[in-house]
């Protein structure tokens, strides 16, 4: 097996121009940022916070204008409440399905979390248990099968089409924004009534457009992965065409209150300053993806994507065929964390999954995605799903430490 140390010097030559090509993306997206942020007039009485109803909440306000403009859609909802990226999805998908409508998914099934609000799992408060009927159309070695897709919508019952950017925990590439514009042309040519939605974690900013440019009708995500930059505690944004985003409000709070309130506390500090670092954030995240990549191949295991693939999402695959490999690595990203470095992460029945789950994530923030993590399914191929890294010369040095553990 190759010197690891060797890797590591002749990383630096090798990967220099596609560190030059990712700070581009970063200057091109920070500079779209920096743009809302001036457009919104943002001063000290933006970053307060609110309690109680949280009316009036001029930060909050400001917030879901940013998001809006950055993401280019029409409205937007960011808010603390959101405990996670499976809830803000959740609200989402109730906010906008009734009984006997169809929700569609073009990318096989999706992520794990969820099965049971979909209904693939037996819950009693699903969106099958109140109607809502469930379809999926497979991937076609995995890619969109966009004649199977268009087959599909051409009837014209469906209510609304879902897609997942990332990958979750199947083996397959994150999709592309040029992939996601050439399917929705596709779609819109036989069917101009079905909502399209995309699950957008993990994806926002890793190129210079967002989904909504290329034809979605709404974007939904986690404030503790990518747009939070690691600053932001907790919460997820919604945003997309207004129609959308007033019924959502009416499903996050009550019909009639929609998003007049909900008090932000001191979060909208935390928020602004998270989406305003967030470009540079993902471009540390990215080239610790890239550098990770580089050092498996070089030692002989199969990584998705390659090192120099364009990538779409701040995950980085890797086959390891080997349960006791997983376990490994992850205990090596863990064991460089800044929090709980002492802690040995194992496999244990996590909620929302069908396998048990060995994860590695010493973070600031509890569970948040885009500071150096790794988790992976005990299942074949024993795959480890990484992800994040607030500063690049952190992440290359647990990935560094996960490989020594390995071995």
């Amino acid at each position: 097996m190759e010197n690891i140390e060797n890797i590591i010097k002749d990383s630096n030559e090798e990967l220099k121009n596609i560190f030059d090509k990712l700070d581009i993306i970063e200057f091109e997206n920070t500079k779209k940022v920096l743009e809302a942020f001036k457009e919104n007039k943002i001063s000290e009485a933006h970053l307060n916070g609110t309690t109680g109803y949280g009316y009036g909440d001029v930060g909050r306000e400001a917030i879901e204008s940013i998001f809006a403009k950055i993401f280019k859609g029409e409205d937007a909802l960011v808010r603390s409440q959101f405990i996670s990226g499976t809830h803000t999805i959740s609200t989402c998908l109730f906010g906008i399905l009734r009984p006997g409508d169809t929700v569609l998914s073009i990318n096989g099934k999706p992520y794990d979390t969820l099965d049971e609000v979909l209904g693939i799992e037996d819950n009693p408060s699903s969106l099958k248990s109140w109607g809502v009927n469930y379809e999926q159309v497979e991937l076609k070695n995995g890619k969109f099968d966009i004649s199977s897709i268009i087959d599909r919508v051409s009837k014209n019952d469906i209510k609304l089409i879902i897609c997942q950017r990332s990958r979750g925990y199947l083996y397959r590439d994150a999709f592309t924004i040029d992939e996601f514009e050439e399917l929705f042309k596709e779609i819109r040519k036989v069917n101009n009534t079905s909502y399209i939605m995309v699950d957008n974690c993990y994806g926002e900013f890793t190129d210079t457009k967002e989904p909504l440019e290329v034809g979605a009708d709404v974007i939904v995500g986690s404030l503790i992965k990518n747009p939070g930059a690691g600053i932001a505690k907790t919460g997820g944004y919604i945003v997309g065409k207004k129609e959308l985003i007033d019924l959502i409000s009416d499903r996050y709070s009550a019909p009639g209150l929609g998003k007049e309130g909900g008090a932000s506390f001191n979060h909208n500090r935390e928020i602004l300053q998270g989406i305003f670092m967030a470009p540079h954030t993902v471009n540390q995240s990215l080239k610790t993806a890239v550098f990770s990549a580089y050092c498996l191949e070089r030692l002989g295991y199969e990584v998705s994507p390659k090192f120099d693939d364009k990538r779409s999402d701040i995950v980085q695959m890797i086959k390891f065929q080997d349960p006791d490999k997983l376990v490994k690595y992850c205990q090596g990203i863990q064991a460089m964390s800044p929090v709980d470095s002492f802690v040995k992460p194992m496999p244990w029945d996590m909620p929302g999954y069908t396998d048990q789950v060995v994860m590695a994530s010493g973070s600031f923030v509890s569970g948040s995605s885009i500071e150096i993590s790794c988790d992976g399914p005990l299942r074949e191929p024993f795959v480890a799903y990484q992800q994040g890294g607030l500063t690049y010369q952190s992440g290359k040095l647990a990935v560094i430490n996960a490989i020594k553990n390995m071995q």
